[in-house]
């Protein structure tokens, strides 16, 4: 039976934007966890049926207020992650390994059906990546308290609202250049936000749990591949110069003391790595749910932001392009 009631942590961005559609659109209730009410519920409840979504304010260290709202949940869904450190408490270690294991720890003192946790594809190799070691020790701690979980790991998603494609397409629209690391061979598996998402409906509607799945889209893109089809998409020419290592970290270092960094030692270590299947583990493919979206095709379809023209570029309605 489907469950009536889904908590969900990490709503407010583009994978639980998108999930929270697909789940109301087939009546399943979800309570959403936001830091801040005042920014983020406007957002929210527009994604869903009125009637279908409450929105609920709590940090995610306030143990005595999530507790509270795991009494009247049949799933729990937990989406929240950082790509960077900040001062301000939130560490890789903190999202990544404390606060899972304490809704792992929830979920099965209240006897959940599920609890599907975010992680992400290629950790098992960066053992240098504070990143990747964060997830991994999330993932085990998740499995030991409640072994019913679903830990689902996802290549890059994208989507118009990502901050993947439409990063770089910013600044390959500004930037005369723009750098590659290890030449550009690192290996991804894009997979478009409404797949993922489609992956998370079919595990909760099919009760599948206590696995761990990899999540990835239909191609196989190296990182200089991925520039060269954005620079295609946003009709501009630009440099990809290879950077050595030495002169990487040097730059990392730099944008790493900024608020939001284009990059840091942590993430540029992580690029030495492969975002591919492991074929250690079930993909969406083998549980019956394959990746429909294709990468050109959907990146087109928000690229012309990125032109010269912008909304009003004369190729967006142009049927050959």
């Amino acid at each position: 039976m489907k469950p009536k009631n889904c908590l969900i942590f990490g709503g407010s961005g583009q994978i639980g934007r998108h999930l929270i559609r697909k789940l109301t659109k087939n009546n399943i209730r979800v309570t959403v966890v936001t830091r801040n009410i005042h920014q983020k519920s406007y957002i929210i409840k527009t994604q869903g049926n009125a009637g279908y979504i409450e929105v609920i304010e709590a940090s995610i260290y306030d143990e005595k207020k999530i507790r509270s709202l795991f009494a009247k949940a049949d799933l729990c869904i937990n989406l929240v992650g950082i790509l960077f450190e900040n001062k301000k408490g939130n560490t890789f270690y903190n999202i990544h390994t404390l606060f899972p294991t304490l809704l792992a720890k929830l979920s099965k003192e209240y006897k959940l059906k599920n609890f599907i946790h975010l992680s992400a594809l290629g950790i098992h190799e960066a053992t240098d990546s504070n990143y990747a070691k964060s997830k991994l020790e999330g993932e085990k701690n998740i499995l030991s308290n409640f072994p019913l979980s679903t830990i689902l790991r996802p290549s890059v998603v994208y989507s118009v609202d990502d901050n993947f494609t439409t990063s770089f397409m910013t600044l390959l629209s500004r930037l005369p250049f723009f750098p590659i690391y290890y030449s550009g061979q690192t290996k991804f598996t894009p997979i478009h936000c409404s797949d993922l998402t489609d992956i998370i409906y079919h595990i909760i509607s099919k009760n599948i749990n206590s696995k761990i799945i990899e999540c990835v889209g239909p191609e196989v893109i190296n990182f200089k591949e991925i520039l060269k089809r954005l620079l295609k998409l946003i009709d501009k020419k630009r440099l990809l110069i290879p950077f050595p290592l030495l002169l990487a970290n040097i730059t990392a270092k730099f944008f790493q003391l900024l608020p939001n960094p284009l990059l840091t030692e942590d993430q540029l270590r992580l690029l030495k790595y492969d975002n591919v299947v492991s074929g250690k583990y079930k993909t969406n493919y083998d549980i019956g749910v394959p990746s429909k979206k294709n990468f050109d095709e959907e990146v087109k379809k928000y690229s012309y932001m990125w032109t010269d023209g912008g909304e009003f570029s004369t190729d967006k309605y142009n049927p050959k392009n």
